[in-house]
């Protein structure tokens, strides 16, 4: 009997993420194609092993466990999103009579607490090309109950803010910590 080979997808890029939230009594779909990259770090609890060492010589041992909590999602964009930001760490978005251009993103109050930010659902999506350098498919990625951090702002002369945002997502009891699936289209994006 052989070994079999295993499926060998590669991807590459982020080309684009979705955020789907429930604020209130409205759900809030957010498409970012300006998203440029995502880190994932998986959330982890250790319970450390038991050792029995006698006269300094090992016996014995029960080994430890690692169980995943969640994940830590770090994104990193290109341009300020006050739609998102809204989400990740609450506050005001004041619009023109258009009801498109953003006037004014004003945060969370100092001392306000953010215990009751949206959970959301969190999608990835990366590029599967073929030898020919076509798109053959998309690997989406789905993060389950995410919530966002408060953002931090650089500025520096001569250089584009990008910001990071970070998000953590933690599964329910019997879920899964993220789902992948490959798809042949992206979502709609209005």
């Amino acid at each position: 009997m052989g070994f079999k080979k295993g499926n060998e997808i590669a991807t590459i890029d982020v080309v684009l993420v979705t955020i789907t939230a429930k604020i209130g009594e409205k759900t809030v779909e957010l498409a970012l194609n300006t998203a440029n990259k995502v880190q994932v770090d998986p959330q982890i609890e250790t319970e450390e092993a038991k050792k029995l060492i006698i006269k300094g010589t090992l016996k014995a041992q029960k080994r430890g466990k690692t169980i995943l909590t969640g994940n830590k999602i770090t994104l990193s964009d290109n341009v300020f999103n006050p739609e998102l930001v809204q989400i990740l760490q609450g506050g005001t978005i004041e619009y023109a009579e258009d009801g498109i251009t953003v006037l004014k993103y004003t945060p969370p109050l100092a001392g306000e607490s953010l215990d009751s930010l949206p959970v959301f659902e969190l999608n990835t999506y990366s590029a599967q090309y073929d030898e020919a350098g076509l798109i053959v498919r998309y690997e989406k990625t789905t993060y389950p109950n995410c919530t966002g951090q408060p953002i931090s702002m650089p500025s520096e002369d001569n250089v584009f803010r990008a910001l990071s945002y970070t998000i953590d997502s933690a599964p329910a009891k019997g879920e899964a910590p993220y789902a992948m699936e490959y798809v042949d289209e992206l979502p709609a994006v209005a």
